[in-house]
């Protein structure tokens, strides 16, 4: 099933139309295209006005070859089902492989987890790249400091953008690397 868009979500809570709603989607996670950088923004004209301005200095404009793998990503819904499809794939078993290990909250709608780490976020993604290959992004990477905290420390994220055969794989890694890290911190009796 396809998620909420925001004029449903919008009808939900009793607004009719457009007034201060603005939508941003991109084929990142519908098409599992990432690095395509392909996106539209929708919504309430007065709003959007000044985000063309913007986009006009501040945007890169995309080549030929990412126009047409747009156009035609955009205007394919068979992909995106198998997508989902395969993201629950991986969601599943990435989960049962590292939930054990290292606990996880399966998101609503996302390409990663967000697992939190003992110890600081950079250190663990750092010692498990060196000890497995696999990439994970510290938290602490993806948001700043306020208010004395960075909510995105204690974290990592963890994208699923690969096959299943290599999200399971990285999982078992991660898993492994996990509880390693853990039996080592724990004193013996």
């Amino acid at each position: 099933m396809p998620p909420l868009g925001a004029l449903a979500a919008a009808r939900r809570l009793g607004r009719e139309g457009y007034p201060r709603l603005v939508v941003m989607g991109s084929l990142s996670k519908r098409s599992n295209a990432p690095g395509l950088r392909s996106g539209f923004a929708a919504g309430d004209a007065s709003i959007l006005e000044k985000f063309v301005l913007y986009r006009t200095y501040h945007g890169a404009a995309m080549s030929n070859t990412v126009q047409l793998a747009s156009i035609a990503a955009w205007n394919d819904e068979a992909h995106v089902a198998e997508n989902r499809r395969l993201y629950r794939e991986k969601f599943a078993a990435f989960f049962d492989l590292v939930n054990p290990a290292l606990p996880l909250a399966r998101p609503e709608a996302a390409f990663y987890y967000w697992a939190a780490v003992p110890g600081d976020d950079e250190a663990f993604a750092r010692e498990l790249f060196a000890a497995t290959h696999v990439t994970v992004l510290p938290g602490s990477y993806l948001s700043r400091e306020a208010h004395g905290a960075n909510p995105g420390k204690g974290f990592v994220r963890i994208a699923l953008v690969s096959t299943v055969a290599e999200a399971a794989e990285a999982g078992r890694r991660i898993a492994e690397f996990a509880r390693a890290r853990s039996a080592a911190a724990t004193p013996l009796r």
